[in-house]
């Protein structure tokens, strides 16, 4: 089977997912806790079920890796990261932020277990607006069919940027004052809880950069590769190489993405930040540095 079939089976599953979540939305479900503080509900186990069915039926030969435990087939060639259900709070409370998740990793003969594959295909699929974000890779982004591209804005004090918080051990989450320091920098941050939107976001220019502590392969496969595909970068918060296991995400359009890694390193190195510098002197400062 072709690569450019792959999305577009997995987006027919992602539909079928929507619409069971859609069904669940509408009546309301009972939740439950999997964690100190991490919710889990009916719709998250029905829709990975559902999920894991159809990929089964499709690619009999795939290995699955689902949040709510599914894993099977995992040293097969070609491997699917599943989140049914991002932004499980947000579904439990009736916020409508989510997604369905579905992205695919290739990964040669002879790769070790630590090391990544090639994402290859990505959908994440938002059940309430009907926007179905798709991915191939070498072939570009698409929303609803159409081409999208990361957007074109320069500097993060013209930007609007995204981030999430940890649902256990907030208190401890060095993210507050990123998350402060980039608020006043920038035209803001938000937080839609929902890291998959986060990144297609980016990916089509409504948000221009978007990081993240301590996601999950499933939250980020498909992600990562729309960012990539749409003209944008994914790294570690120092620029260097994201990887499936990384404890960190940074996703910009590309043309923030050194002003913000700045910040992220002055922050790292536990500095001050004083006074918030002009574009001109941010300028200034970056060149006498280098």
């Amino acid at each position: 089977m072709k690569r450019f079939e792959f999305a577009h089976v997995a987006e027919g599953i992602a539909r079928q997912a929507g619409a069971l979540l859609r069904g669940f939305y509408e009546k309301g479900v009972a939740t439950e806790y999997k964690g100190d503080v991490d919710l889990v509900t009916e719709a998250d186990r029905s829709t990975e079920k559902l999920i894991r069915e159809r990929l089964t039926a499709a690619f009999p030969t795939h290995g699955i890796y689902g949040e709510e435990g599914t894993r099977d087939q995992m040293e097969s060639e070609y491997r699917w990261y599943v989140d049914p259900l991002d932004g499980t709070t947000n579904f439990a409370h009736g916020f409508p932020a989510f997604c369905v998740i579905l992205g695919l990793e290739r990964r040669e003969a002879g790769l070790a277990a630590d090391q990544d594959g090639e994402i290859v295909a990505g959908v994440i699929y938002d059940p309430l607006r009907d926007e179905m974000f798709v991915a191939e890779r070498g072939k570009g982004a698409w929303l609803n069919g159409k081409a999208i591209h990361v957007s074109k804005t320069r500097l993060l004090s013209e930007s609007l940027t995204a981030t999430g918080f940890p649902s256990h051990k907030r208190h401890s989450s060095p993210n507050v004052h990123f998350y402060q320091e980039i608020t006043l920098r920038s035209h803001g941050v938000r937080r839609a809880g929902s890291a998959g939107l986060d990144l297609a976001y980016v990916a089509c220019g409504r948000l221009d950069g978007f990081w993240e502590f301590n996601l999950n392969p499933w939250d980020t496969s498909a992600g990562i590769l729309l960012v990539e595909e749409a003209g944008g970068t994914v790294t570690h918060f120092d620029g260097g190489k994201f990887t499936l296991d990384s404890r960190e995400v940074f996703a910009t359009n590309g043309l923030v993405k050194d002003e913000m890694q700045h910040l992220f390193q002055e922050m790292f190195a536990g500095r001050e930040m004083g006074a918030i510098p002009t574009p001109a002197e941010f300028a200034a400062r970056r060149a006498a540095e280098k």
